[in-house]
């Protein structure tokens, strides 16, 4: 028994360190993208590098709509919600398909056994206000908003348009196709942590070893009185409830952090963190990439060599930072 509820919180405790792992990777490659383009603001252009920063900062709220249900959504036919038609985008929902689902499993075999296209399941449509985040955070240049919406992966299609802005920088001397190559890693990266969420999203615990646990455990205490009542007579009730809970507890936990982004994990604030270190704070931040111009560097001329004034005297110049030695 101590086996198998060991076992179930290890693997439980390790899909939300892993987890926790990929929003790590998703903060970090946005703030390394955020700084790439800054440093190349000039090179990019200051209206594509202001697009790249608004749908940098729409990636993780659309990641965290598809791995979780989505809240800010309503159902079109719901008539306790009053929608706006004019403020309003009308879309289906994001949501990854599990591998425990057996009407997709069976859409999938009759596809690959007659060899058809898939068939257009009619989806319940959805609508949210363009005045909430993320979707007042999209560029309203280049009608994105409403492309977006018609895409059946959202953050997939948002790692696919900063890619294509970022290709689109024309080359020049301080840019050429290493710096595009950084920036679009820093976009794979992204791309990555997808799959990695719904990876942990999609893939349930077997529910067979779920199902074996919790009928040992149940089995253990409900023999555990008929040991107990020989030595503890009265005090057998209180202590089999305490071992009960604690034990229950454990399984209670393992199977709440299993899936770490169905509340375990606070992603409201991480997603609020990306948003302000991209797009929130950039006045302040981009002061950091302003150098003072007009400030010349000191020069410093130093003789090596004889002094005497032969010829086999060298002479240095130091200016600022680069120095030349011999």
């Amino acid at each position: 028994l101590g086996l198998l509820l060991v076992f179930r919180t290890n693997s439980a405790y390790q899909r939300f360190a892993e987890g926790r792992k990929i929003w790590e990777t998703i903060i970090n490659s946005s703030r390394d993208l955020y700084r790439m383009i800054m440093l190349y603001e000039k090179e990019i252009g200051m209206d594509k590098r202001r697009r790249v920063q608004k749908l940098l900062a729409t990636f993780p709220y659309l990641l965290r709509h598809r791995i979780r249900p989505n809240l800010v959504m309503h159902r079109l036919d719901d008539s306790q919600f009053e929608r706006d038609p004019g403020n309003s985008l009308l879309l289906y929902q994001d949501q990854g398909v599990k591998e425990d689902d057996e009407e997709a499993a069976a859409l999938a075999q009759t596809e690959e056994a007659t060899g058809h296209s898939r068939r257009k399941q009619r989806r319940p449509l959805f609508w949210v206000d363009k005045r909430t985040l993320p979707w007042r955070l999209f560029p309203s240049d280049d009608g994105a908003l409403e492309k977006c919406a018609r895409a059946q992966n959202r953050p997939l299609w948002i790692c696919d348009r900063i890619a294509q802005e970022l290709r689109t920088v024309p080359d020049g001397p301080e840019f050429t196709n290493r710096e595009r190559c950084i920036l679009i890693s820093h976009v794979d990266k992204l791309s990555h942590c997808i799959g990695g969420a719904e990876r942990i999203h999609q893939t349930v615990v077997p529910l067979n070893y779920a199902r074996h646990t919790l009928r040992a455990l149940t089995v253990w205490l409900f023999s555990l009185p008929f040991v107990l009542v020989k030595d503890l007579k009265l005090l057998t009730g209180p202590v089999v409830f305490v071992m009960s809970w604690l034990l229950f507890g454990v399984f209670e936990v393992s199977c709440a952090i299993e899936d770490p982004f169905q509340g375990t994990l606070r992603l409201s604030i991480l997603c609020d963190t990306i948003r302000r270190d991209v797009l929130g704070d950039e006045h302040i931040r981009s002061t950091a990439f302003r150098l003072k111009s007009g400030l010349k560097s000191s020069s410093k001329t130093y003789t090596t060599g004889p002094t005497d004034g032969s010829q086999n005297a060298t002479t240095i110049t130091k200016s600022g930072l680069d120095s030349s030695f011999e």
